[in-house]
């Protein structure tokens, strides 16, 4: 009896000897890369020299990338701003007759701005801007306005496209592609910074279709990703376009576990229960660098905030310009808190957000090793930004080794009120991932 309770007792002790603690194997994707509290993307609008001059370079010594959303008509070698159409003099002619209406304004509109003069790409501009605004009928008097003018002759059509350029942003294509393979994200602005909700589907298609074409065409595939309507535009109908010829879009990405805060919208970050928020925020010149900061500090002590900076002017050139020694001391301010934030461009931060939601794990405990396999409905070649895995591990491992394919590394045991884990990158949709007990 003695000795078949003694075996009784020592089967039990096995049995529990052989028990995993669930804990164990538990393996989540962090919400940012590296397990940061939030993330930053540094973008610029325009292309303005003074970007890649200036701001390009302080944010090279720091090790920052940044996204420039360039106009590529303005660039040499690439495809010009240009009206698509019927004859310019036919659709001129018109106007003396017929008053611009619903039925007409997206074809007068796209027009006016290839007449040839700063102030008529102003006309098409302001216009766009009152259509935007629900001013439906004070845009249409404008255009009227303005082709007046050009029948008059006070506002010449000289046949020169003078829409949106500057004749210091002299920047190549060359430059552009070693700007890339240095990290920065380089991407559309479309063709000539046109007012696309006023444009008629071919002018906007074209202005869509080609900018992406040339960046494809002079850089290569990482530059077709995201885009930026200019003006910041949310037009709806605009956006049914452009998402149909950009996977991402700064002015909007309708996902449903995302809340996006516009540049104009006073809501907090800490207002939304989303699991994310797109916190946008313009660095403008009468935005002190304090209050720049403080939205620094203010994705930090969140756990879900991703903060798009939107610079324009740099120094003396561009719009509502920003100074070199501001520039500076935020981007220091930035690398200086970079344990807690993960500063990446916009296309990166896009692609592993939706990575993260877009992937299952499932992970089996072994004697000595926990495997790992990350599946997705992603294409893997448009999203291959590593994610950031975070895996329990036995409370008596005191060395792992990490090992994905041809990777192999030994990781940092950390702990936390769970139990011990092990934090690392791993491609998603690649080869299962291995975790070693190592001697």
């Amino acid at each position: 009896m003695k000795s078949i309770l003694s075996l009784l007792a020592l089967s039990l002790v096995c049995l529990a000897c052989s028990q995993t603690d669930p804990i164990v194997g538990q393996t989540e994707i962090t919400k940012f890369r590296g397990n940061k509290k939030g993330a930053i993307s540094v973008t610029y609008d325009d292309g303005i020299v003074n970007q890649f001059t200036i701001a390009k370079p302080i944010m090279d010594s720091l090790g920052l990338p940044a996204t420039f959303y360039i106009i590529t008509g303005k660039v040499e070698g690439s495809g010009k701003g240009k009206f698509i159409g019927r004859d310019p003099k036919e659709i001129i002619a018109e106007t003396a007759k017929i008053k611009t209406d619903s039925t007409n304004f997206f074809e007068r509109a796209s027009l006016i701005a290839f007449t040839g003069t700063s102030e008529a790409e102003d006309y098409h501009a302001r216009a766009g801007s009152l259509f935007e605004q629900g001013k439906v009928p004070e845009a249409h008097a404008l255009i009227d306005e303005g082709y007046e003018k050009i029948r008059k002759g006070t506002m010449k059509d000289t046949d020169d496209v003078v829409f949106h350029n500057n004749v210091e942003d002299t920047t190549t294509w060359e430059q552009y592609k070693s700007y890339s393979a240095q990290g920065h994200e380089i991407a559309s602005h479309t063709v000539t910074h046109p007012r696309l909700a006023a444009l008629d589907e071919v002018n906007m298609l074209y202005e869509l279709e080609q900018s992406k074409a040339d960046l494809l065409q002079f850089i290569g595939p990482e530059s077709i990703f995201s885009a930026e309507g200019p003006y910041g535009t949310e037009n709806e109908r605009v956006m049914e376009y452009a998402h149909k010829v950009y996977p991402s879009l700064r002015n909007r990405m309708p996902e449903e576990w995302l809340e996006e805060i516009n540049r104009g919208s006073r809501m907090t970050p800490g207002e939304s229960t989303k699991e994310y928020v797109q916190w946008q925020r313009g660095p403008i010149s009468r935005i002190d660098i304090n209050q720049m900061k403080a939205w620094v500090d203010t994705v930090m002590t969140h756990d879900n905030n991703w903060l798009v900076l939107v610079f324009h002017g740099i120094e003396n050139l561009g719009w509502e310009p920003k100074t070199r020694p501001e520039l500076v001391e935020y981007f220091s301010y930035m690398k200086a808190n970079e344990r807690d934030l993960w500063i990446a461009t916009f296309r990166d931060v896009t692609k592993y957000l939706r990575e993260r939601k877009g992937t299952a794990i499932n992970s089996k405990v072994e004697s000595d090793a926990i495997m790992i396999d990350l599946t997705t409905n992603l294409d893997p070649e448009t999203y291959s930004v590593p994610l950031t895995l975070k895996t329990y591990i036995p409370a008596n491992w005191t060395s792992v080794r990490f090992s994905q394919g041809a990777q192999t590394n030994t990781l940092e045991i950390l702990k936390d009120e769970k139990g011990n884990f092990v934090v690392y990158d791993a491609n998603p949709g690649s080869e299962r991932i291995s975790l070693k007990k190592s001697s």
